[in-house]
């Protein structure tokens, strides 16, 4: 599928998603040439400025985050930026900027075509979707510009995270955008899509023969996706105080994650496949009665740290007495034929050990164990469970552990992992993961953006530990897991109700080929 060239127009230029990973992005897919070779960028903010004034205050932002930076190579691809002062809020503000978005198209030969990007508050996007709705700018179809009158023009938005803040507000988000933008032009992102390894699970499920067939409850004891940070809140506290660590991060990420470890294989590998499979696995999650909610989910708050850092309670601009969650650990059931029994362990968190984007699939021990007359499982050792380790971040890898014969002439068992690195295995380089998602949007491929039902979907799915019925999970919520520390008591007593224990391993096994 080709790139089309557009105007690609970002609300909230001077915001810190524009300048740390949308502008590095584009540069990024401009320098690998697949960007096409006509079209640009208009950003639009509030604050008054010219071309050059934004070109000069995006180059240090990417030069530190786009990887290969070059010279001669900004030189160019600078041309393609532009900007417009206006309150995308005001409908008077879009006489001009319609006018200034038919100029540059012009100018660039974008082809009629429209690519928005709300890279603003969320509180803003309702009032940005209903001005853009009565400018004129949407089409659907027919062209505005005197080009080829045959040639068909697109408008599409791109809808950054987080998608509402709840189930109303998100139904309540798509009714609008549906009222401007059929919903095959509405791009709900998710930059854990753009992920190598993300992407890369389906290819591992669906691309092999010798996994998929022990996919499922039979098999599979249970499912741990962990993502953690070492940092805490920093300068996210306002933000952070109304979210937390479920709205941030499971209800969106992680879910996703979900949605590609557990659905069923899609007929073709088209947006219309795989985003049904994955709206069927997120109305397949198992609702908690109210009195359970405390058997599917700990949640905690960190505490000061021993060198008298502030615990987050202690943050300026948390509100008093706040029982917002910097961790969340989820106990999910999906209940259908594949998956009936099966726990999926959801966590996330700050101020963790380590940082690590992970999913862990342990398999169930053999039937039998026809090696227990051994010395070595005589006295107490067992067999250790098979399991797939797949990290996403910050190696990307896939290790398999199992069982083998230590080499010598004593028949003795061992555990040894094999370890793929992807870095190393393919000699890739990373790129920003807005990127890849930005060009599917221009080719206009919905396959790793969010359809409708399924946002609306997994917010009906984590509400029970949001609103008032978690009101038990957050007493007593502050500080009650040390900073360094993989959480809160409750959240190991979670997942020993139903499994094990988590997977902490920092590395993998010395030796791992």
């Amino acid at each position: 599928m080709n790139v089309d060239p557009c105007v690609m127009v970002i609300f909230g230029a001077s915001g810190d998603l524009t300048h740390r990973k949308l502008v590095p992005a584009l540069y990024e897919m401009f320098c690998r040439g697949m960007l096409p070779a006509s079209g640009c960028v208009l950003g639009v903010s509030r604050t008054p400025k010219t071309d050059e004034q934004w070109r000069e205050e995006l180059l240090p932002w990417v030069r530190e985050h786009a990887h290969g930076f070059e010279p001669g190579s900004w030189s160019e691809f600078s041309r393609r930026l532009h900007y417009h002062a206006a309150d995308a809020t005001r409908p008077e503000s879009f006489p001009a900027l319609s006018d200034r978005i038919r100029s540059l198209d012009a100018d660039h030969h974008g082809g009629g075509n429209i690519l928005f990007f709300l890279s603003v508050a969320p509180s803003l996007y309702q009032p940005i979707v209903e001005c853009v709705q009565g400018s004129g700018l949407v089409t659907e179809g027919r062209r505005w510009c005197s080009l080829d009158p045959e040639q068909r023009s697109w408008q599409r938005i791109v809808v950054e995270k987080p998608f509402g803040r709840d189930d109303r507000s998100a139904a309540e988000l798509n009714r609008v955008l549906g009222r401007a933008f059929e919903e095959e032009s509405i791009y709900r992102i998710d930059h854990y899509l753009g992920k190598e390894l993300v992407q890369g699970i389906l290819a591992f499920r669906f691309g092999n023969t010798i996994f998929e067939p022990v996919w499922n409850h039979v098999y599979v004891d249970h499912v741990q996706i962990t993502a953690a940070e070492p940092m805490g809140v920093e300068d996210r506290v306002a933000f952070y105080d109304e979210t937390g660590a479920i709205r941030d991060m499971i209800q969106s990420h992680l879910f996703q994650i979900l949605a590609f470890v557990a659905m069923e294989p899609p007929t073709l590998y088209t947006a219309e496949h795989v985003r049904a499979e994955k709206i069927k696995l997120i109305d397949a999650l198992r609702t908690p009665e109210d009195d359970q909610i405390d058997r599917y989910c700990a949640l905690g708050q960190y505490g000061p740290a021993p060198d008298g850092a502030p615990g987050y309670a202690d943050l300026p601009d948390v509100s008093d007495g706040s029982t917002t969650e910097t961790f969340a650990a989820l106990a999910l059931f999906i209940d259908n034929w594949r998956w009936t029994g099966t726990p999926f362990f959801l966590r996330s968190g700050k101020r963790m050990p380590r940082k690590v984007t992970e999913v862990v699939i342990q398999f169930k021990p053999p039937a039998a164990n026809l090696f227990r007359e051994l010395p070595e499982f005589k006295a107490g050792r067992r067999l250790m469970p098979n399991r797939i380790v797949m990290e996403i971040a910050p190696r990307e890898s896939i290790r398999v552990r199992f069982e083998c014969k230590e080499p010598g002439l004593e028949f003795q068992l061992d555990t040894i992992e094999m370890d793929s690195d992807f870095q190393r295995e393919f000699k890739s380089e990373v790129v920003e993961s807005y990127g890849p998602l930005l060009i599917e949007a221009m080719r206009g491929d919905q396959t790793l953006f969010k359809h409708r039902l399924e946002v609306e979907g997994a917010w009906r799915a984590v509400m029970p530990f949001l609103d008032d019925r978690s009101r038990g999970l957050r007493s007593g919520i502050q500080g009650n897991y040390p900073p360094d520390s993989w959480g809160p008591a409750s959240s190991d007593e979670l997942l020993a109700r139903y499994a094990s224990e988590w997977n902490n391993e920092s590395v993998p096994k010395e030796g791992s080929q």
